[in-house]
This record gives structure tokens, C-alpha cells and sequence, in this order.
């Protein structure tokens, strides 16, 4: 006899698979009402249904679901029993925050003004984020869930398994409706209740509740909060998703977790001359869609026609009237077909919301920011704690791939201030806490926080490493504590919190009076006239370093020649940039600009004491990133030029182009003249002089001849063939004649034509099959190395010592550091490097462990058993090692484990990339703000009016704390860009090694004339490029140095 089948198992089976938010909602009403159950009745619901569905595939989820109870913290339940809580927003921080108070015991709410989940988009998922995810049972809900290496999901599916869980643990949920505003107790006794619209339910609208989170996104912030806007240079981000038909050749290509121009600009370059493309960075994961993200060039989209008509204001510009749909349809197809070499077939775009192709370009410029998470607002004897999560307290920058993350952890130190709440502690301690958990939100990475993982909690204590929750007090958040609920003042710029030195005039004069002291001939009395001669400026930049000629070996030469060699020794040998010309200086023509000059001086060195005479015991170096900088620069450029000079050239010298001027040589003003832009001829004040090779630019104005981008300190070189400035990307060899208007046809490929592919990943080239060099290759210096030096050479380490171990040299690609790590990760557990003899077994069943969790349904072992898809070459170096190490049967998991360690230092990789291209832009608008500033007070100061004298110290004095700012900005904008140079190198260095290695592994008696001719280039520009490390290291180490105190240098 046939049994009936349990038409409870049925509802529950549809509400684990359902993938609509109706289907979801209508499975689980049949499901509690089939059960008996009342649908959002909190943790009694759960208990309730787990009771009664004794059913075989949901013991695994209860498990997990229980064991998570089952904390502490949570105090089985009964920690928040009393407390009411209104969440508002189902993105995936609101509904992450509800699973949270919902364990506590709380009663929860949530609203939310949409009816279904439509956002393809894909979000990057940090370790910690993948096992909560797991605790929770997310792959009962969704089996795909970071299976093999994946670290990532999309948005819509996020929210779906988060949305089962909560209505599971009884959280009470509102669709179509919107949270309008606030209802304060009209009378004592009664309670908070909020307005919806459009027609709420009345249980609804009564609903009165101690606890309101907003996680609506960065557009609704309840009132009484304040929110600083943190602007860069313009961002154009570009999303797309194309629809994934899981062919086999689909799941073959291979993602992208990150590429950035900054270290591989090879790569964007060919995009840019394939397809007339010019981006910063790609990203490509695969899930339910092929999801691409880049930020695109402005540029590039007028030049493509994607937008219609350039404008200044962002909103105008990115508005849909101005953006092309097909055009845009066409450049973000182009771009994924090169990325992916080709191999996803017809690109299809899935429909968004509304039906339409989902595609859409953004702006990312401007980032909003809470000045503070919580509030309380206390009425009629009743007290309401307001708290942000999600998008509505940090927007994410999304090249970081922090959002979910640092969302999540948001989410956790909400729900534990509600516990806090509960449990009645003062309202002013609780902020002070909640404030100083957020404080260390912004700086959270997955290093930074506790490795095991599997202890996190909701106790701040199991993530945050040395937490300190004092950190703000109950003193410095009382305006947070709102008794009159009155609405602050709003404030939408952070001021600046350090304190700067007077910088007055008479300050400086001193200093410079002290540093020239006893030098034959010099006698500085003022900040103009003492300075005309040149010796005086030639004896400060001897005091500085002393290894310079003595001044008295100038006395013969005219003044204009020794203030040219003190102006150009100041640049090369201390970083001080000038800001007026030699001529100027000699005819005192510029008294502002002299001071302004003087005072870059007195910011780098005013700590060092001056010397009693004019000699001194040696050099006083110095740590500053814009002298390493420029030094490098020199060094390249004279080292193109050698290579160059030693390279036949069949080409005509350059013509310049009809209409377009030759770069004009370096002019000298006469006496009294203003100081004028080379390119643009306007005016420039102080604040906008930047001084290149001599002459004086706006920085507005020294852009790349060819894409118009800001060119950054060392990133740049002048073309000697036309004059004109080019960032490194777009430098036209010497003896080409570059178009600035880029590439000739703007007409993008569609993906039915023949879109050349992109240039693949370095592989280690095959017996056989070596790189064959161009014969027409220009020939190099002939460098003879024997084999055993050339391997010891390919495989140079850059370390000095352990204590000044550069940071980690991540691989430019997945499949690099898959190879890298096979040698490199198992040395700790006694693997040796070369040679067969396995590692011991202990070793790999501990990286065993790692690639899955012991308490795994044998359902998701099976999935958790999947491998992600290999190239060939990292395939047989895999199989290699687990063939000399005996291990290929025995302990599968590890090459997942492997995979998922490099997406990981990938990811690490591109995150630093963009955080610094994101600081580099908000550093030009800072910069343009102090450009503005100090335009009006020179303007002021330079005007023939009666001012009072007092005025004008008092404006000199602001302007001269201007030009400290700058200084700051400019040195840590040069910083930024030795960090770029080293990940560069890395790139560089990396990709020489293992094309150099495919030349070694061969026979020389194998090797054709251009095969070694091509392994002569790629050798000396390995060396060139070790040599470059090497310098960036030991500046490491001198700047490292500098900062300790003194003598402690000297000691061990």
C-alpha cells in the first residue's frame, strides 16, 4: 500500500528551491499553515516547526540553525525577549541584521518598499563572510553556494537564502511597503511607531518598537544623522550581465578576480589598440550571470559615442538622455570578449527589473559616509535607538570588494548593541561603544582581523584583534543622545583635525638665517633681496647636503648661473621642487613665491639642528618619495635613451603634425613678468605651479597628450620626438609620430566579428615550442652569461633581511600563484622546494582540512568535492608535484584549497591597486581645493589696497599653511605611486622570469638566432627591472630607518 506523500515536505521542499521572492513567501504560508504555525512569531515559530516537520532533509539545516542558537550570546533566546525592533530595507545587511535580533530572541519587523529580488550584480565574499554563510546552512538553500574556489554570489541570491532564513526564524516581513518617517509617542505610556506608505496593514501601523535600523541604502538616512561626502576625481563604473547557459565551454573560462592598469598596463594596452577600449580595471565573476565590472575613461565613451555630449556636472553627464543604449551594449560586449579571449560564444544580456538589456554605466565618485552609526531620541518618557547598516552608514568602493563584508560585520555590531540596549545599559555608554566599533569598520581587511573564523561571533572580541571598546567615550557622543529629539546642525565636509605650524614669515627667516649661518659672503636678512645673488640659496642647499659643491666655488659666477645649479641640486638631490624660475629669483620679480619656495625648505628639514659651521660630517639624506621618484625617472630615461642611441633605426625623424606646435623651449621672463602656464599661457598663482624639467604648468593643465588623464609623479615621460607629455601607457616610441586622437577606427567589434583575443596569461613555454623573436627585433648589448648564472639570475630574491622584508610579492594571475604556491605555501610544513621526497602526510591532511568543513551532509560534500576548471599549465605543474609528492589519491582537496588561496591574494592585490587609485584621485580634489584657496589669498596679498599690515601677515601666514597642505598632499601622492611601482615590478619581473625560464629549459643547440637574440632582451630587461626593486627596497629601508629614534639605527 502506497503511502501518502506529507504535504508539509512538499511546501518545505518548494521553499528550499523556490527562486522567486513570491514563491518563497506563498511556499512557506502553505508550509506554517499546513503546520499550524503563525507565521512571524519569532524564535517560538522555529521551535514550532522544527518540532513538527520530522522530516529527513531539513535535520541537516535544523543542525546548523541549532548549533548557532545554541551560543551563548544569544542566551538560548532570551537576551532581547523584551525588545521590539523595526528593520527597514531587505538588501542583505537589513536582512542579515533581522537573522541577528531574531537569535536574540527580539521581535523583529522588517519592511521593504520592492516586491522582488531583481539585482544580478555579483558581490565579492571575504572568508568570514562564506563560513557564516555555511553555519547558516546557505548551501541547503542554494547548492551552488561557493563550491571549489568560488568566493563570490550575487545579489539576488543573497537575499533569497538570507530571506529564507529569517522567515524560518520567525521574523515578520512587509512587502510594497515604505518606511516614510517617524511617529513619536503622542503621550506618555505609548510608544515610537513610524508612517508607511502606501497602505500598510494595521498591525503595522500600530506596531510600536524600542529599536529602528535602517538599511534602505544610501539614499534614506533618518533624520538627526549627519553625512560627509568623500569626493574623488570623476569614476565612471560600467556593469554588466550577460546570460550564463552553464555550457560546457562556459564554465571553461576562467574569472577574473581583478585587473588593474596600475600593474598591467600590457593588458590594457592591447585592449585599448584592439578595440579603441581605454579602461582602468576589469572584473569578471560567473553565477547565475557572466558579471563583468570596469571603470571606463570619459574620454573613451565621448570618443565611442557611448555618451552623447560631455558636461561638467556628473548627474547631466551619466543621465540616461545622454547615455547611447546600443552604443554602451556594444563597447561592454567588446570589452568581455577580449577579456575572455572569445571563448563565451554570443554574449546575450540577461533583463534587469524593468525587462530591459542589463547593463548600466554609475558614478562612483562621490562616496557618502555617517559621521556617526547610532543615535537615541528620548519623548515622553520613551527612548528609541536608532542605528545604520548597510549602504545608508559606508557606500562601498566597489573595486575594494568590501561591501558585503564590512556590511556584515556592521550588521553584527548592530545587533550587539541591541543586546547592550537590552540589557540596560546607560544610553551614553552603548553609543560610546557603538562608536567605537565604528571607527575600526573603515580599516577592517581579512588580514587584519582574527584568522580562525570559525570563533566569530556577534561578540565584537572574536573579530576585532586588540578592541578596544573605550576608545570613544560616553562624554564625546552626547549631542547622539537627542532628549528634545532636535535635529543637528548639518555639516557636509570633514575639517581638517591636525594642527599646523604658525609658518609665519618671521619664523622661516629665522630658520633660513640659522641654516646659512657661517658660510663666506652670505648674509640673509630678509626673504627677498638676500636671495638675489644665488649664494645664499646655494649655501642652504650645501647645509642640507653637504656633499655638494661649496658655495664659495660659485662666488665667481654670475647669479643667474648659480641660482639655476642651486634650483636644480635642490630638485635632484633633496626633492624640493621649484615653484618660480631662476630668472625670477634674481630679480626678486616674485617675493610670494620666493617665501612659498623657501618654506618647502623649512617643512622637510626643520628638524634637523643646524650645523656650527659650513661644513658638515655628511650627507643628510632624506626620505622623501618625490627625490626617489624623480631619481628613477632620470634613471629610465637615461637608460631608454642608451638603448635607443645603441639601436639602428631605419625610421624618419618625426614631423610634426599641421596645426599642432612643437612643446616650446623652456622661456625666461623678464623682470616683474608674471609666472605663466607652458601649455595653457594663463597665470598661475603658487598653489597651481607644477615645475617640470623647469618649466611651470597648471596641474589641470599636464595631462597625457593622448587619453587627457592626469599624469602622477614617475608615471609620466616627455616625448623627445614631438615635446609633447605622455603617461607611460601611451609613450610613443621614439622616432612615431603618435595621433592624439588614439586609436583610428572608434567603430567597436561586434561579437559576431573577428574580435582579436586578449593576450593570455604568461605560461611557461613548452619543449619545442619556445617564442620565436622577430628577426627586424632591434638589437641589445651583448651580455654573456653562462647557464648556471642565468638560473640564479631568473630566480633572485630582493630580500635583504628579515627585518626589512619587503611587503608580499603576490603573482599577476590565479593560475601564477597556483604555481607558486605549490613550491612556496608547503615550505613551512618541511616540503622541501626541489626534489621528490613527499611531505609528510600530516602536512597535506592538514591542507586537507582546509578545503572543506568535517561537519559537512554527505549532500554537501559532494559539492564541496567539486574542482574549478584549470589551463593546461597550471594542470600539469599540479599534477607534477602530486606525483613526486605521492599524493595525487590520496588527498584531493588540496589543489581547491590551493586555487582559493591564489583568487585570495588576487583579490588582496587588486584591492590595494584600487584603494591607491582611488586615494590618488581624492588627493587631485584636495588639491584643486587648496589651488582655489590660495588663488584668492594671493589675489588678495598681491593687490594694491590699504589693507591693514595685520591683514596681510594674517593672510600670508594662511597662505604659507596652504603650501604645508600641499606639501603633505604632494609627498603622500608620491608614496602612492611607489606603491604602484612595486606592484608593477612584481608584474613585471614575474612575467620576464617565466619567459626567461622557457628560453633556459631549452638546448642551446635548439635555439634559432632570434630565439636567442629574444632571450638576450628579456634578460637585460630583467635586470633592469631587478636593479629598479632593488632601489625601491633599499628606499624602503632608508625611509624605514628615518623614522626611528635616533641612535636606535646604529644598534644591532
Amino acid at each position: 500500500m502506497a503511502t501518502t506523500p506529507n504535504p508539509a515536505h512538499a511546501y518545505f521542499e518548494s521553499f528550499l528551491q523556490a527562486q522567486l521572492c513570491q514563491d518563497v513567501l506563498s511556499s512557506f504560508q502553505g508550509l506554517c499553515e499546513t503546520l499550524g504555525v503563525e507565521a512571524g512569531g519569532g524564535l517560538a515559530q522555529y521551535h514550532k516547526i522544527k518540532a513538527q516537520l520530522n522530516y529527513w532533509s531539513a535535520k541537516s539545516l535544523w543542525a546548523k540553525l541549532d548549533k548557532r542558537a545554541g551560543q551563548s550570546v544569544y542566551q538560548q533566546g532570551r537576551a532581547c525577549a523584551s525588545t521590539k525592533c523595526l528593520v527597514v530595507g531587505a538588501g542583505p545587511c537589513g536582512l542579515r541584521t533581522a537573522v541577528e535580533l531574531a537569535l536574540l530572541g527580539a521581535r523583529v519587523v522588517l519592511v521593504e518598499k520592492r516586491t522582488k529580488f531583481s539585482r544580478h550584480n555579483v558581490l565579492h565574499l571575504w572568508p568570514f563572510t562564506i563560513h557564516d554563510l555555511r553555519a547558516l546552512g546557505a548551501k541547503k538553500f542554494y547548492g551552488r553556494f561557493c563550491t571549489g574556489t568560488l568566493d563570490h554570489i550575487s545579489i539576488r541570491q543573497l537575499q533569497l537564502l538570507l530571506l529564507k532564513l529569517a522567515l524560518l526564524l520567525g521574523v515578520e516581513i512587509h512587502w510594497g511597503v515604505a518606511f516614510s518617517r517617524l511617529q513619536p509617542p503622542p503621550q506618555k505610556g505609548s510608544g515610537w511607531r513610524a508612517h508607511f506608505q502606501p497602505n500598510p496593514p494595521a498591525q503595522l501601523a500600530n506596531y510600536e518598537f524600542d529599536v529602528l535600523i535602517s538599511a534602505a541604502g544610501g539614499k534614506f538616512i533618518p533624520e538627526g544623522f549627519t553625512v560627509w561626502e568623500m569626493r574623488g576625481k570623476l569614476a565612471i563604473g560600467i556593469t554588466a550581465n550577460f546570460v550564463n547557459g552553464r555550457t560546457v565551454e562556459e564554465t571553461q573560462v576562467q574569472e577574473i578576480s581583478g585587473v588593474a592598469k596600475i600593474y598591467n598596463q600590457k593588458f590594457f594596452q592591447s585592449l585599448l589598440k584592439t578595440t579603441g577600449i581605454d579602461l582602468e580595471n576589469i572584473v569578471y565573476y560567473k553565477d547565475d550571470t557572466h558579471y563583468f565590472v570596469m571603470t571606463a575613461k570619459k574620454q573613451c565613451l565621448l570618443r565611442l559615442g557611448v555618451l552623447r555630449q560631455d558636461y561638467s556636472e556628473t548627474v547631466q553627464l551619466l543621465d540616461s538622455a545622454n547615455v547611447d543604449p546600443e552604443a554602451l551594449q556594444r563597447f561592454v560586449r567588446a570589452a568581455a570578449d577580449f577579456a575572455t579571449h572569445g571563448k563565451l560564444g554570443k554574449l546575450d544580456f540577461a533583463q534587469d527589473a524593468h525587462g530591459r538589456p542589463d547593463v548600466s554605466a554609475f558614478d562612483f565618485t562621490t562616496m557618502m559616509r555617517a559621521e556617526s552609526a547610532a543615535r537615541v531620541q528620548e519623548k515622553q518618557g520613551a527612548r528609541l535607538l536608532l542605528e545604520l547598516v548597510g549602504d545608508c552608514l559606508v557606500e562601498p568602493f566597489w573595486p575594494l570588494g568590501t561591501g558585503v563584508a564590512r556590511g556584515f560585520l556592521a550588521a553584527f555590531d548592530a545587533a550587539w548593541m541591541v543586546k547592550r540596549w537590552a540589557e540596560g545599559a546607560e544610553p551614553l555608554e552603548v553609543l560610546a561603544e557603538r562608536e567605537s566599533l565604528y571607527q575600526l569598520l573603515s580599516q577592517t581587511t581579512p588580514e587584519n582581523m582574527h584568522r580562525n573564523v570559525d570563533q566569530y561571533g556577534l561578540d565584537p572580541a572574536t573579530r576585532y584583534p586588540n578592541l578596544n571598546l573605550r576608545a570613544v567615550t560616553p562624554k564625546q557622543v552626547r549631542e547622539l543622545y537627542d532628549l528634545a529629539a532636535k535635529e543637528p546642525a548639518q555639516r557636509n565636509d570633514k575639517t581638517d583635525s591636525g594642527r599646523l605650524g604658525t609658518g609665519t614669515q618671521e619664523a622661516l627667516l629665522r630658520w633660513c638665517q640659522a641654516q646659512t649661518a657661517g658660510y663666506p659672503g652670505v648674509c640673509v636678512t630678509d626673504l627677498s633681496s638676500s636671495w638675489a645673488n644665488g649664494l645664499a640659496l646655494c649655501a642652504l642647499v650645501h647645509r642640507l647636503q653637504p656633499t655638494l659643491r661649496e658655495p664659495s666655488d660659485l662666488q665667481g659666477a654670475g647669479a643667474l648661473e648659480a641660482t639655476s645649479w642651486a634650483l636644480k641640486m635642490a630638485e635632484q638631490e633633496l626633492g624640493i621642487t621649484p615653484v618660480m624660475s631662476a630668472e625670477a629669483m634674481v630679480a626678486g620679480s616674485d617675493p610670494l613665491g620666493l617665501i612659498a619656495y623657501l618654506s618647502y625648505f623649512h617643512s622637510a628639514f626643520k628638524d634637523k639642528p643646524p650645523s656650527p659651521g659650513p661644513v658638515s660630517q655628511g650627507p643628510v639624506g632624506t626620505s622623501s618619495a618625490v627625490l626617489f621618484l624623480g631619481k628613477m625617472q632620470r634613471t629610465l630615461q637615461r637608460t631608454r635613451a642608451q638603448a635607443e642611441a645603441e639601436t639602428p633605426s631605419t625610421e624618419q625623424p618625426p614631423v610634426p603634425e599641421p596645426g599642432v606646435p612643437l612643446t616650446p623651449p623652456p622661456q625666461r621672463p623678464e623682470a616683474g613678468a608674471e609666472a605663466l602656464c607652458a601649455l595653457c599661457g594663463e597665470r598661475l598663482y603658487l598653489l597651481e605651479r607644477l615645475g617640470v624639467n623647469g618649466r611651470f604648468f597648471h596641474r589641470s593643465c599636464f595631462r597625457c597628450h593622448t587619453c587627457e588623464d592626469t599624469l602622477w609623479p614617475g608615471g609620466y615621460e616627455q616625448h623627445p620626438g614631438d615635446g609633447h607629455y605622455y603617461c607611460l601607457q601611451h609613450l610613443p616610441p621614439t622616432g612615431h609620430q603618435e595621433d592624439s586622437r588614439g586609436p583610428e577606427s572608434p567603430e567597436l567589434a561586434t561579437p559576431g566579428g573577428s574580435l582579436p583575443s586578449a593576450p593570455s596569461l604568461p605560461t611557461v613555454p613548452q619543449e619545442g615550442t619556445g617564442p620565436a623573436g622577430s628577426p627586424s627585433q632591434p638589437t641589445r648589448r651583448l651580455i654573456r652569461l653562462s647557464s648556471p648564472e642565468r638560473q640564479r639570475l631568473s630566480s633572485l630574491s630582493l630580500t635583504p633581511d628579515p627585518d626589512m622584508e619587503p611587503p608580499p610579492k603576490p603573482p599577476r594571475s590565479c593560475s601564477a600563484l597556483a604555481r607558486q604556491a605549490l613550491e612556496g605555501s608547503f615550505v613551512g610544513w618541511g616540503v622541501p622546494v626541489q626534489g621528490p621526497p613527499g611531505p609528510p602526510s600530516s602536512a597535506l591532511e592538514d591542507l586537507e582540512g582546509e578545503g572543506g568543513e568535517s561537519s559537512l551532509s554527505s549532500e554537501e560534500e559532494e559539492e564541496e568535492q567539486e574542482d574549478a576548471e584549470l589551463d593546461e599549465a597550471t594542470e600539469q605543474a599540479l599534477l607534477m608535484f602530486a606525483k613526486n609528492s605521492g599524493t595525487l589519491n590520496k588527498y584531493p582537496t588540496w589543489r581547491r584549497t590551493l586555487l582559493r588561496r591564489a583568487k585570495e591574494e588576487e583579490m588582496k592585490r587588486f584591492c590595494t591597486a584600487q584603494a591607491i587609485q582611488r586615494r590618488q584621485n581624492e588627493i587631485e580634489v584636495s588639491l584643486r581645493q587648496l589651488e582655489e584657496e590660495g588663488r584668492n589669498l594671493e589675489q588678495a596679498l598681491r593687490r594694491q589696497s590699504s589693507s591693514p599690515e595685520q591683514q596681510k601677515k594674517l593672510w600670508l601666514e594662511q597662505l604659507l599653511q596652504l603650501v604645508q597642505k600641499k606639501d603633505r598632499l604632494v609627498e603622500e601622492e608620491a608614496e602612492l605611486m611607489i606603491k604602484a611601482q612595486e606592484l608593477d615590478l612584481e608584474d613585471k619581473q614575474r612575467q620576464l622570469d617565466q619567459e626567461l625560464r622557457g628560453y633556459i629549459n631549452r638546448e642551446e643547440t635548439m635555439k634559432t638566432a632570434a630565439e636567442q637574440q629574444a632571450e638576450k632582451q628579456i634578460l637585460q630587461k630583467l635586470v633592469d627591472v631587478v636593479n629598479q626593486r632593488d632601489d625601491l627596497i633599499r628606499f624602503q629601508e632608508q625611509r624605514r630607518l628615518s623614522k626611528l629614534p635616533l641612535g636606535a639605527s646604529t644598534q644591532g
